[in-house]
C-alpha cells in the first residue's frame, strides 16, 4: 500500500502547477492533502477516477482545510476530534480501514511572536489522546503537516530558530512526546542520519538553496514497525512550498 501527504498550500493554485499529473502518476492507494483553502462547493471538479474522495472544510473561507483521496472506500470516516474549539478549521479527517486507522492532519501554526502556541500545545496534547484512543481498537497511520522540526537534522539552520515557530523546545517536546507513546517517524526510522526538507520558504530562493525544514510527516502505530517498507520526501514535485511525502506498508 502506498500513502502520499501532501500539503498543497491552496489546492486551486496547485491544479494550475502540475497537481493533476502528479496525482496521476503516484497512483497512491491513499493520498492526504493538506492547506486545501476550499469550501465544498468549489470542489465538484475535483475528482479522480478509481478514487472516493473525503474533505473538511474551516469556516472561515480560503483558510486551512484537509482532503482525502482513497481508492479502497473507508469503513467509516469522521472528522474533527469532537472538540468545538479546534474543529472549525477543517484540520482532521479520519477513515477507518479493516486493520488500521488513517489521521489527516494539518496542525495549527503557532505563528509569529508565538502568539498560538498555547493553543497549539493544547491541541498536541488533544491530537495524542485522540490517536491513543483510536491505537485501543486498531494501528493508525498519522500523516501530514504537523509544523514542527523535530530534531536538529530536521532543519537548515537550528541556532537561529530556537523561538521560531515550528521549532520551538515546546513543540519539539510534544513531538518528543508522541513518539514515545508508542509511534514511529517513518522517515527518521529508515533514514536516521539523511537530510532532506519537506518545507522551504517562498522568500529569498530557500527552495534553490535547500534552506528547508522537515515538517511533514507520516507516523504510524509502533505495532506497525515490520510493516514498513519505504518512507521518502519527494522534494523533485513542485507545486507548493512543501512537497509530498510518501510511504510503502505491506498489509
Amino acid at each position: 500500500m502506498n500513502i502520499i501527504s501532501w500539503n498543497v498550500n491552496g489546492i486551486r493554485s496547485c491544479i494550475n502547477k502540475g497537481f493533476n499529473e502528479f496525482f496521476k502518476d503516484a497512483n497512491a492507494d491513499i493520498f492526504c492533502i493538506q492547506e486545501t483553502k476550499l469550501q465544498p462547493e468549489q470542489a465538484e471538479s475535483i475528482q479522480f477516477d478509481g478514487y472516493e474522495r473525503y474533505m473538511n472544510s474551516a469556516v472561515k473561507k480560503g483558510y486551512s482545510g484537509t482532503m482525502v483521496f482513497t481508492k479502497v472506500k473507508p469503513m467509516n470516516v469522521t472528522y474533527g476530534l469532537g472538540i468545538e474549539e479546534y474543529d472549525q478549521e477543517g484540520r482532521i479527517i479520519t477513515l477507518e480501514y479493516e486493520r488500521f486507522f488513517v489521521v489527516n492532519c494539518y496542525t495549527p501554526n503557532s505563528k509569529k511572536e508565538l502568539e498560538r502556541l498555547d493553543y497549539r500545545m493544547k491541541w498536541e496534547d488533544e491530537v495524542r489522546k485522540y490517536l491513543k484512543k483510536l491505537e485501543e481498537t486498531k494501528p493508525v497511520i498519522y500523516c501530514g503537516d504537523l509544523n514542527v522540526a523535530h530534531e536538529e537534522i530536521d532543519i537548515k539552520n537550528p541556532k537561529t530558530n530556537h523561538f521560531s515557530a515550528g521549532f520551538t523546545d515546546q513543540e519539539r517536546e510534544k513531538m518528543t512526546v508522541l513518539l514515545n507513546s508508542g509511534f514511529i517517524d517513518t522517515y527518521r526510522y529508515l533514514n536516521p542520519d539523511k537530510v532532506l526538507y519537506s518545507w522551504w520558504s517562498y522568500m529569498r530562493q530557500a527552495r534553490a538553496k535547500n534552506i528547508g525544514w522537515r515538517i511533514d510527516y507520516i507516523i504510524v502505530s509502533d505495532s506497525l514497525k515490520n510493516n514498513i517498507k519505504n518512507a521518502d520526501i519527494l522534494t523533485s514535485v513542485m507545486g507548493s512550498d512543501h512537497c509530498p511525502v510518501s510511504l510503502e506498508i505491506e498489509f
